[in-house]
C-alpha cells in the first residue's frame, strides 16, 4: 500500500505544476477486520483493504471532482486532468470557495491498533448472552468489525489535516421467534472504542432485544387513538432526520423550500429542546474534525432552548445565500436528557404508543409526514398493555417539536449519535 503521506505530496507537486489556484484533496486507506456470523457460528473471517485520492479542483470558478483507487503518479496525474476536464464543462460560480490556512493538525481518535483476540472474545460473549438471557430471539446475522483509518487532507492555501482514527462496529439483525409466531426483523448497532463492557450492554441493544421478544403475541388496534406517541431513541433518530433535511440543511435552504427560511433566531419548537451538532462530544466516536472545505470543526447548537439557532450549511450554500456557515457538516446530534425518567413517561401516559421504527416516505416539504409504526406498544392507564402491528402515524415534523410533552433522563449513545426517549402529542395513530 502506498504511503499517503508520498501520495500526498505528489499530488500537491502535479496540482502546482497544472497552475491550479484553488483545489483541495484527501488521501486515505483504511483496514478493515470483519467477522461474519449466520445460524449462530462463525462464517467468515477476512481483512479488507483500501485506499483512495478524491480531489476537488476550481478552474475559473467552476469546479471538477474525481475520485480514484489507484495511488501510483501516472494515475494521479491523469486524475488531476480529469478533474480540470470536469471543471471547465461545469457553470461558473463565484461562491465556490475554501478554507484560508489553518494550522497544521494532527487528529488521533478510537483505537488505532485492534485487539483482535479478545474482540473475538467478546463476539462469543455476545452470542452466548443474547442465548441466555433471550431464548425467544433468533439471531439472523451478526457483523463484527474493526475500521482503523489513516487520512491526509491538504487544500491549496497551505492547510493539511492527518488523522488516525478506529472503531469497533457490532450490528445485529434478529427476530422474536416462539412455535410459529415470528416477528418482523429487527436491527440494533454501535461503535465502540473500549472492549471494556459486554457487547449486550452497549448502545441500546438489550432494550431492543427485549422489545423485540414482546413483540410476540402482538393484537391489531382498531379506529383512532387520540394520545401520547413516545419514540424511542431510534426512531427519534429517523423522525429527526426528516427535519434536517426539510428544514435546515444544504438543499432547502438553497432552493428556499424550508419553511423555517424566516426563522433564524425565532422560536421553532418546544423551550425543552435543544439540539446540537456535536461532533467533538466525547460520546461521539471518531466524529468529524474538519469540513471538507478545510475548515477546523466545532460543536454548535441548531435549536436551542427552542429558538433556531443555524442552519447546517456547507461554506458553498453560505456564500450562495447570505447565511452563516455551519460549524460543521456532521450529522453527530446530540440531545441530551430530560428531567423524568423513562418509566415515568409511561407512567404519566393515560393513551398512546411506544414506536420502535418508522417505515414511510421522506416527508413532504412542510414536513407533513407518515407511514407504519415498527416495534410498537400500547399504553393504557400509565401502564404497557402489549404490542400492536398494523398501526399507522401521521403528522407535522415542526409542529411535532412544538407539542413536547417530555424528554427522558435516559439517552443512547451508539457512538454516531446521543439521543433520549421523546413524548409528544398531536400525532395522529390509526389502527384497521
Amino acid at each position: 500500500m502506498e504511503n499517503i503521506q508520498i501520495v500526498a505530496d505528489r499530488t500537491e507537486e502535479i496540482l502546482k505544476e497544472k497552475d491550479v489556484q484553488m483545489a483541495y484533496f484527501t488521501v486515505s486507506s483504511s483496514e478493515m477486520r470483519e467477522f461474519n456470523v449466520e445460524g449462530g457460528e462463525f462464517s467468515l473471517f477476512r481483512t479488507l483493504y483500501d485506499s483512495d485520492l478524491n480531489i476537488t479542483v476550481y478552474k475559473d470558478q467552476k469546479k471538477g471532482v474525481v475520485t480514484i483507487n489507484r495511488l501510483e503518479e501516472p494515475a494521479i496525474r491523469e486524475a488531476v486532468e480529469n478533474g480540470l476536464k470536469s471543471a471547465e464543462s461545469g457553470i461558473a460560480d463565484p461562491d465556490h470557495g475554501i478554507a484560508p490556512k489553518q494550522e497544521k493538525k494532527v487528529f488521533r481518535q478510537g483505537v488505532y491498533e485492534p485487539d483482535i483476540e479478545r474482540f473475538f472474545a467478546r463476539s462469543q460473549e455476545l452470542m452466548e448472552d443474547v442465548k441466555e438471557q433471550f431464548p425467544k430471539i433468533l439471531i439472523h446475522s451478526i457483523v463484527l468489525s474493526h475500521t482503523k483509518y489513516h487520512s491526509v487532507y491538504r487544500n491549496t492555501n497551505g492547510t493539511e489535516f492527518e488523522t488516525y482514527s478506529g472503531a469497533y462496529s457490532v450490528s445485529l439483525g434478529f427476530a422474536g421467534h416462539e412455535g410459529e409466531q415470528t416477528t418482523s426483523l429487527c436491527g440494533s448497532e454501535f461503535k465502540t472504542e473500549s472492549l471494556e463492557k459486554p457487547f449486550i450492554s452497549l448502545g441500546s441493544l438489550k432494550k431492543d432485544l427485549e422489545d423485540a421478544q414482546a413483540q410476540l403475541g402482538p393484537v391489531s388496534l382498531s379506529g383512532k387513538l387520540d394520545g401520547v406517541l413516545i419514540l424511542t431513541p431510534q426512531c427519534l433518530s429517523e423522525l429527526l432526520y426528516g427535519v434536517i433535511s426539510n428544514f435546515v440543511s444544504d438543499h432547502a435552504v438553497l432552493e428556499k423550500t424550508s419553511i423555517w427560511m424566516d426563522k433564524l433566531g425565532k422560536k421553532v419548537a418546544d423551550e425543552r429542546l435543544t439540539i446540537s451538532a456535536a461532533p467533538l462530544d466525547e460520546r461521539i466516536l471518531c466524529g468529524q474534525r474538519y469540513t471538507q472545505e478545510g475548515f477546523l470543526a466545532e460543536n454548535y447548537d441548531v435549536i436551542k432552548n427552542g429558538v433556531l439557532q443555524s442552519f447546517m450549511l456547507s461554506l458553498y450554500v453560505a456564500n450562495k445565500t447570505g447565511f452563516e456557515r455551519a460549524k460543521n457538516t456532521s450529522y453527530a446530534i446530540v440531545i441530551e436528557g430530560g428531567d423524568m425518567s423513562y418509566e415515568e413517561m409511561i407512567r404519566n401516559v393515560k393513551s398512546g404508543m411506544i414506536v420502535g421504527g418508522f417505515s414511510g416516505g421522506q416527508p413532504s416539504v412542510n414536513g407533513d409526514f407518515s407511514g407504519v409504526a415498527k416495534n410498537g406498544f400500547l399504553i393504557e392507564d400509565g401502564n404497557i398493555k402489549g404490542a400492536v402491528t398494523e398501526v399507522m402515524i401521521s403528522g407535522n415534523l415542526s409542529e411535532l417539536l412544538n407539542h413536547l410533552v417530555g424528554i427522558s433522563k435516559e439517552t443512547v449513545a451508539d457512538g454516531d449519535k446521543v439521543l433520549p426517549y421523546m413524548a409528544f402529542t398531536d400525532v395522529v395513530i390509526a389502527g384497521k
